[in-house]
């Protein structure tokens, strides 16, 4: 039973751990981080949303991506369950 609790756990603890670290935040990721972990999302594209988070402030929703050339609601919506605005 002992064995059990600490394999639910750890299987419990690495699902959370997995989740947390694929969050990406559009408001302070940088570029480098942008393309490697969103779908669709490459070096060019990244720096383009970073120089339209510079130009006109964070963002306020994740949607706001939708803003920068070249990117479209669906790579947005293929990558929301990564994006984070916190």
């Amino acid at each position: 039973m002992k064995t059990l609790k600490s394999v639910i756990f750890i299987v419990l603890f690495s699902v959370s751990a997995l989740i947390h670290a694929a969050q990406v935040n559009i408001n302070t990721a940088d570029a480098e981080t942008l393309a490697s972990e969103l779908s669709g999302i490459g070096q060019s594209k990244a720096e383009a949303i970073i120089a339209y988070r510079e130009k006109y402030g964070p963002y306020r929703q994740i949607e706001d991506l939708a803003n920068v050339k070249g990117i479209g609601m669906a790579t947005i919506d293929k990558n929301k369950p990564k994006l984070t605005l916190e």
